[in-house]
This record gives C-alpha cells, structure tokens and sequence, in this order.
C-alpha cells in the first residue's frame, strides 16, 4: 500500500523534531518588594521567578508530569579532571608564562577513556581566568608537542617557554588549584515559616515546626547526633554542642550535604534577631523556605530575608489535602540560567521524585551562583594569587636549570631519557606516582572528592541510552537518513534500506556515489548529492516510486536509471543545504564552488498528494522544482544553513563558514553581512546549527572546541540586526567534535569516541559516554551512529592482564607505548548500528510515519540480543563473558551449586561489594542515609574508599534488576575504578 503522508510541510516536521528551545521555562525577573504588617516598604531586590507556569502547558494533572532533564550540570565525576586522570599517575607538568607575564601551568597525562582501550592526551591549562580543559588523540606515530596542545588553548604568544617540573611535590599545588572550582559538599539552609508571618525575625524565632514540617525534614535525609559526627558538617560545632545537638544530613549521588535547620540551630528568648541562627542560615548560598498556611496567604518574597550572601531561595508548601507538594524558586537575577526547569504545575505527589528534583535544583543553583560577578571575581582573585605565588616558589630553581625544572625540549611532551639517567628517572617515576596515590587516598578518605558511583545510574533510564539497531554491519557508511522507522544508508555497496530485525534491501548499486542525503516523507522526496568530482549533481526521487520498486522488486537503479533525476543547473555542487523550519516552501541552495544556486519547489506540500504522485516509477520529480536565483560570494562555503525570516517571503537568509568567518547572505538581494569572526589561527568548522527561540531565528556556531549561540534579529532597513546582545552565550567543548546535534534540551557534540552531552540553555555539561570508533550516520529525526564492539572469543583473559592492556600509562623514553588494536587478541571487532530516541531526548512523542517502507511488521521493544549495546559505560576492566561468568559462578555458590570458591580477582571483588547492602562495621563504614550507602572495602593490598547509592524506590529496582544489561550502555558504574590505590 502506498504511504499517507502528513498534511504538514517538511519543514515543520525537521523543525518539532528537535523538541522546544525556550529560556522562558526558566522564569522571568521581576521587581520584589516586602513590606511590613503596616504596610511599609522594608527592602526591594531583582529575583528571577520561576513557579512552573510561564509558556507551559498547565492542563496536566499533578502528579502525571514526567520529565527527561533532572540532571546534575557539571557533574564532579566528569569535570575533576586533575584527580580523576592524572592524580597518582606519571604525567608531566609544565610552567611558563605568557605574552603578558602572566604565569600558567600545563599538565598532560596519556590515559585511557574509561577502561575502553582508548588512549587519549588529557591537558589542563591552569590560568588566573580559570582551568581549561580539552581532549586530544593519540597517535603512535606521530609525537604531541607541548605548543601545539598550548595552541589548542588559543595560547601561541609566550613570554618564558613552558619548562617540565620533577618535583613530585607539584601535585598537591594543583589539587589545591583544582578544588578552587568549587566544593564537592553542599550546605543548605532550611527555614520554617509559619501562616503570615512576613519578616526575617519571626521566621527565626520559630522554636519548633508542624508535623508536616517534620515529615518534610526526614524526606530530605536522615537526622544525625553533631558530637563526634564524623563526615561533612557544613561549618556546625562536632565537639562543644554550641551550634544544637542534632541537624539533617545526607548523601545525594556522592555529595554529602549538611542541612541548617533553623528550629534545630540555638534558640535565645533574649535576642529577637536569632543571630546564632542567622550566621549560619545568613551565610548560606542556597535556602529552603518551609512555609504553611494555603495558597492564598500572604507569599513569601526574598525581600523579606535581609542577607548578602543568599542568591536562590526554595519555597516549599505542603498540600495536606492531596499529600503533595508545591515548589517555586526564586534566584537572584545575576544567577545563570540552571536546571531542571519546574514542571508545570509545580506540584510533586510523588515525594520521593520530589526530594531528587530539589536537591538536584539547589546543588546545580549554587554551581551556577559561584559563576556570578561576586563569588567569580573571588575566585579569580584567590586563583591569580595562588598560580603567581606557586610560580614565584620556583623561580630559583627556574634560574638555575637543577633538576626540579629542565630544559629538555620544547617540542616534547613525552621527551627521551638518556641510558644513564634511566635508573634515576624510574626512581623518580616511582615517587612521583607514590606521592600521587597517597594524596589521591588522602582526599578521598578525608570526603573531599564525590563517591565513585553517581547512584541514580542503577536505577534510572537515561535518555541518551542507545538502542541497538543492526548489529555486524560490514560497510562503510558515507551518510544516511531516517524513513519512517528504516534507515537509507549510502555505503561503499550502494544504497541500502535497513530496517531493526529484517535484512537489509538494495535500493542503488554502488555506480550511486550518494555523499549527501535528506528523506523528506511529507513531500514525498529523496534528495541526494552524488560527488564525484566536476560531474557531482543534486538528484530528486519520488519516495512513493523508491518505494514501489521496493515492494515490487522491480529494479535495482543504477546511475543511468537518475538520468532524469537530476536538477538543473547543479553541476559541480559540492553541498548544499534545505530549510528546517515553518517555511511554507521547501528551499534548496546548492553551493558550487563559491556561487550559490537558490532552487525552490513550486507546490506546498498540502497539495502534495495530487494525481502526480501516483504516477509510474519512472517520472521524475524535477519539473516540480524551479531556479530563482544565483549569489557570488568571495570564498567557496564550508558549512551552509539556510534560516527563515520572520514573514518567509524576503527576509530569509543563508548562513555560510568559509575562511575565518560566519556570514549571513540574504536570499532576495545576495548582501552579505558578518555574523562572527574567529580569531585564532586555525579554524576547523563543524557546523551553524539554527534554532528558533520562542519562534525568533538564532544560530548556533560550531567550530574548534566552541559553541556560540548568536541571536539573529528580523531585518531592518535591509540590514540583519546581528550585534551582541544579552542572548548570546558560548561554551566550550572537551574534544573537538566532527559533528553536533541538537535535541532540546541537549546538544549533543560528536567526536571520534565519545558523545558529549550538554544543556543547550547554559553550556553545562551532565554526561560524557565513551563509545569506540564512533560515526554518526544520521539525526534527522532518531540518531543512528555506528560503533565498534568487542566481542570476546574466549573468557580465559584474567582481569588483571585486561587492566594492564586497557590503562595506558604515559610511556618513556625507555617505555614504548604499547597500545592495544581495537581489538583484543582472541577478539572478534564487529561494527554494529545503534539508535537513540529522539522522543527520549525532546522528552515527548515525536509526530512523524512511523510505518516502515520495507515489508510490514509489528513494532516492539528493542530485545536484547548478542550484542545489544555498546561496552562503553562500565569503566570495570571487564569484558561481557567475564561479567557473565563471575555472575553464573557467584548465584550458583549461593544456590551450594559450587564446593570451589569464587577466584579472588579484582573484578570479582568488584562486583562482590557492589552487590552487599551494607559494609562491614569493622571496616570504617561511617553512617549515612536511608537511600545513600558509604562503603569501604579492602582486599589483596588494596585499599579503596567507596560511596554507594541505590534508589529506595522498590518497583525501580525491580524493572531495572529484571532488564537486559544490554539495555542500558550508557551507564555510570564506577567513576575511580580504574585507580585503584596500591599500598604496598
């Protein structure tokens, strides 16, 4: 049967797709002012509101709201960088200064990407404006250079070359330089108000709270004794009793967090003001309002509290009547933009979702509040001191040349040895990295690092997690696009449709050299762009003929059978680019060479279905296309976006990257106008990516490791407003991508074996997943990317001789670097195609066919199968059939199936501990919560401080126990498994 297709243009489809980019779900800043019960004005301030409300939709019932952005932004585990990678491990480190005699610091270890045998430089530059990091791959053949990582950083002028420093010492300096980031801890102080009270002084001379303030408290955590408390007290008396005898205290994904109560703090019927309470609560960045009374009571306003230092504050009530609660967040208005935005209503029935969104909202507002003009200028202050003070420390021995600072080469990162001081640089190797390893212990047993497991990871679906889609793919893909639930793939065979559990079907031999492709079903269209050289050309298909040859099996088209395929005037074309968003028409622009060709299609897409398009497979869709007009620029465009205007009739535009520049071309007069220049010295594009802000266009500019975002204004007097403006924000990426994705609220950045995942809003970073030789084939609607598998032939490899192959060190001059191929001996490497949702990721469903264009079939749950998932999360130096086997072995020992014991590796030491509900007394477990768990453990000479979570919530547990491991490959298991601390 032939395809109905949607009334709606493609347009529309490409631009929903990408979910809804809107900073208004954000709240909006108003002016507060509090006033006294007389009715006089006590103080004033700026916050910006949110309550839920502004632009959503508010016809869902509480309780019914599901959401898929809850995530702590720049997350410890990812952006710790000098602990994680280079703390206990032989790394060099570098000082110099630049053009402006202002000194910095390199550090550049060779480490492995989580376990997954890929070996990559990981470099921090330590500066007086702050840490930049990036990634860099490693190449057996071909030596880094200190300069050109330093150019990396945008850092090619120097007043003093960087010198390497031996001095092991130089560690605990940049941990110190690394903990000015911000704390890894929280304190939040908790405020009981009561029905109409409307000052500070009456909220803190509340001795004690309701019942259902009570209640509120033991969601949050766990009610501790203060003398000899021993964990994370948040500034509180452990030893005197001086500020109360007990507080609230929990462990939340690996933070441990210290709540101030006011009604627990000292009370003193002398002093109205509460000072004792005051100071700590006063002091704290974040503060949770309790108060009670029904909605329509007085509210509560920030005005009211009269503090400096508190930037957001939470107001909570309690809905005795449904057992649910309300949340609104007031932040001062120079806070950045954080999430999770509050749903809409922000009413939770759920408390245990409820207490998760709170404490990820307040841990992700204080982040964004240290970013602030008052606590970065701090920052950046105490950071300028340290880097110079630590410079100054060194400039003797920078003078004299000793050992502590050389003059080994500068091209060098990982610089030779002479033979007769190899025995003394292992020996400075050797304490190096003993030093390293006692400090990294030192941390972590003091609680100054997060706990090695981010603990929703075992009990909630990720968004990003993949599904597998065709496993042992053999071709090379050269692109691909989605239709319907299949995908059509160009390959170095041809083109093939691939469909999840069918084989695949040829649709062109391999004489179709397709480099570019966009299926568009609603207009009933397949464009391609065939590239060989001067004869490259834009073809145009019916899909519903594509398709009856399909069903028919009549043909298999070659070259000669797109004769009548190709558009005019498109000779050469070498990219070309269609518009993606509420245009009433579709627009091609083909670039040839530096001349842009502007095609339109001469029907909207409701008249699509007309006698035309159930012709024979033999007509040809051309005739429905028309020229309009040709624009000359100065340079041959690398990347090319097309973005609609406001009326879509003369204000369209074309958004070209050639040279060192971003450039806006009006459609209708050809003027071009400067969007973005980039400064540094190498430009690498990756794409210009527009998005649509409450409906008005902006760009988002992609190249090297930057994003920028560019607002970009209706047309005025022929010009495009394209200044700075508030709007405009930028980040920057860890590696450099090849490609980007948007799907709201994430934008996605491609790389050659990880997918980088950031919220679009404010740049920050929630996850990071390591996936080996990866290829992104296609996101117009769901993403498909193409990855390697190593599939273990045998189960005989001890864990201990995959740890040795899989973590890389950074080999010396005696020491070469002996990397492993991508694939282990004994092992089978695969490539397999993968998905991820974009429902998943826009969180809802996206509106588009669904049904296939090969055969028909029932549509079900991904299954797991051989090979269902990527080996990418687990950073547990195991592989698949290892894990199967400590598994079976473990449940038949506790069945009595087995007399012998389980062999004591690591990995099944490992997977022992992870599996206990709680650690042995004797060990030093201290006391945590009720869903949180601290477990140390010690074995075979290793000795290894471990934070546990696991959710309290049975029926998750339940569905995730009872799920396929394949299921979910983008997980976090362990943060700091892979450095493990030798104590011997």
């Amino acid at each position: 049967l032939m395809k109905c297709f949607n009334s709606s243009s493609v347009s529309e489809d490409l631009g929903c797709r990408r979910g809804e980019f809107s900073r208004k779900h954000y709240g909006s800043v108003e002016l507060l002012i509090s006033s006294d019960a007389d009715g006089a004005i006590q103080r004033a301030g700026r916050f910006r509101v949110e309550n839920g409300s502004s632009g959503e939709n508010t016809d869902c019932a509480p309780g019914t709201w599901h959401r898929t952005d809850v995530h702590l932004e720049n997350p410890e585990y990812h952006t710790r960088w000098y602990f994680k990678y280079f703390l206990g491990k032989v790394h060099q480190n570098y000082v110099g200064t630049d053009a402006e005699k202002n000194p910095f610091f390199l550090s550049v270890v060779l480490s492995d990407q989580n376990n997954q045998r890929i070996p990559q430089y990981h470099s921090i530059l330590w500066r007086k404006t702050g840490t930049q990091k990036i990634c860099l791959p490693y190449s057996p053949t071909k030596t880094l250079s200190v300069k050109s990582i330093l150019s990396a950083m945008s850092l090619d002028k120097f007043e003093k070359s960087p010198r390497e420093i031996f001095h092991p010492e130089i560690q605990k300096d940049l941990l110190v330089l690394e903990e000015q980031e911000g704390s890894v801890n929280f304190k939040f102080g908790v405020l009981y108000a009561k029905d109409g009270q409307l000052t500070d002084d009456e909220m803190f001379s509340n001795e004690s709270g309701s019942e259902s303030f009570q209640r509120f408290l033991h969601l949050l955590g766990d009610t501790i004794t203060l003398k000899g408390w021993s964990g994370y007290r948040g500034g509180l008396d452990t030893k005197n009793d001086t500020t109360g005898t007990c507080s609230i205290y929990t462990v939340f994904q690996g933070h441990e967090i210290m709540f101030h109560v006011s009604t627990m703090l000292p009370y003193s019927r002398e002093n109205k003001q509460q000072v004792e309470r005051k100071r700590h609560i006063g002091n704290d960045i974040v503060t949770i309002i309790f108060q009670e009374g029904e909605e329509s009571s007085p509210a509560f306003k920030p005005s009211m509290i009269r503090s400096h230092f508190t930037h957001i504050f939470a107001l909570v009530r309690y809905n005795k009547q449904n057992d649910s609660y309300r949340l609104k967040i007031f932040s001062e208005e120079s806070v950045p933009l954080f999430g999770p935005p509050l749903p809409s209503p922000p009413v939770f029935t759920n408390h245990q979702e409820f207490r998760d969104f709170v404490l990820v909202k307040l841990i992700n507002g204080e982040k964004a509040t240290l970013e602030t003009p008052t606590f970065s200028q701090k920052r950046q202050r105490t950071l300028d001191m340290l880097i110079r003070s630590l410079y100054q420390d060194m400039m003797p021995d920078l003078h004299k040349g000793n050992n502590m600072l050389n003059r080994r080469s500068f091209s060098d990162v990982l610089p030779e040895s002479p033979k007769s001081t190899r025995k003394k640089e292992e020996a400075r190797q050797a304490e190096f990295v003993r030093l390293g390893q006692a400090l990294k212990l030192k941390t972590t047993v003091k609680g100054d690092t997060t706990a090695n497991l981010a603990t929703t990871s075992f009990c909630k679906k990720e968004p990003w997690e993949s599904q597998s889609f065709c496993s042992n793919f053999p071709h090379e893909i050269v692109c691909a696009d989605s239709w319907g639930q299949s995908l059509l793939v160009s390959t170095d065979a041809g083109i093939l449709l691939i469909d999840d559990g069918q084989p695949s079907v040829q649709v062109f031999d391999k004489t179709v050299q397709i480099k570019q492709m966009n299926v568009l079903e609603a207009l009933d269209l397949l464009i391609a762009r065939t590239d060989k050289g001067k004869d490259s050309r834009i073809l145009v298909f019916k899909l519903s003929a594509v398709q009856k040859d399909i069903e028919t099996k009549k043909m298999i088209r070659s070259k000669y059978d797109c004769r009548e395929n190709k558009l005019e005037r498109t000779k050469g074309c070498h990219l070309y680019a269609i518009n993606t968003h509420h245009g009433s028409k579709l627009r091609i622009v083909a670039a040839i060479r530096s001349k842009l060709l502007l095609v339109t299609k001469k029907y909207s897409s409701h008249n699509t279905l007309s006698s035309t398009s159930l012709l024979s497979s033999t007509e040809s869709p051309v005739e429905e296309f028309q020229y309009i007009r040709e624009i000359c620029l100065s340079d041959p465009p690398v990347v090319m976006t097309l973005v609609d205007g406001p009326t879509g009739d003369s204000d369209n535009m074309i958004c070209v990257a050639y040279r060192h520049q971003f450039d806006l071309v009006n459609e209708s007069t050809g003027e071009s106008y400067r969007l973005h220049h980039v400064e540094t010295n190498r430009v690498n594009f990756v794409a210009a990516i527009d998005v649509y802000e409450d409906g008005e266009a902006g760009l988002l500019l992609c190249y090297n490791y930057v994003c920028q975002y560019r607002k970009v204004y209706p047309f005025s007097g022929g010009s495009p407003l394209v200044q700075p403006s508030a709007y405009d924000f930028h980040f920057s990426w860890n590696q450099v991508p090849y490609d980007v994705v948007c799907a709201f609220p994430y934008v996605l950045a491609f790389t050659t074996d990880s997918i980088e995942i950031r919220l679009v809003v404010n740049g920050n970073l929630v996850h990071t997943a390591v996936v080996p030789e990866l290829q992104l084939v296609a996101s117009r609607s769901d993403i498909y990317f193409k990855a390697t598998a190593a599939v273990s032939g045998s189960s005989d490899t001890s864990s201990k001789e995959i740890i040795s192959k899989s973590s890389p060190q950074t080999p010396t001059a005696y020491e070469k670097p002996d990397f492993p191929l991508p694939s282990l001996e004994g092992e089978v490497p695969c490539k397999n195609l993968y998905k991820i949702p974009l429902s998943n990721l826009v969180g809802r469903s996206i509106e588009r066919p669904l049904k296939s264009p090969l055969a028909p079939k029932v549509i079900t749950t991904t299954a797991s199968s051989g090979i269902t998932s990527l080996p990418v999360m687990h950073s547990l130096p195991l592989s698949r059939m290892e894990i199967k086997e400590i598994a079976s072995r473990t449940r038949k020992e506790l069945l009595g199936l087995l007399d012998e014991p389980i062999p004591k590796t690591e990995s099944a030491q490992k997977l022992k501990k992870v599996s206990r509900r709680q650690s042995d007394p004797k060990q030093g477990a201290i006391r945590s919560s009720s869903s949180d768990r601290i477990i140390s453990s010690s074995f075979e000479g290793y000795s290894e401080r471990r934070h546990l979570s696991t959710s309290s919530d049975p029926d998750t547990l339940a569905n995730r126990e009872g799920s396929s491991p394949s299921s979910y490959p983008f997980q976090l298991i362990s943060l700091y498994d892979e450095d493990i601390i030798d104590l011997k």
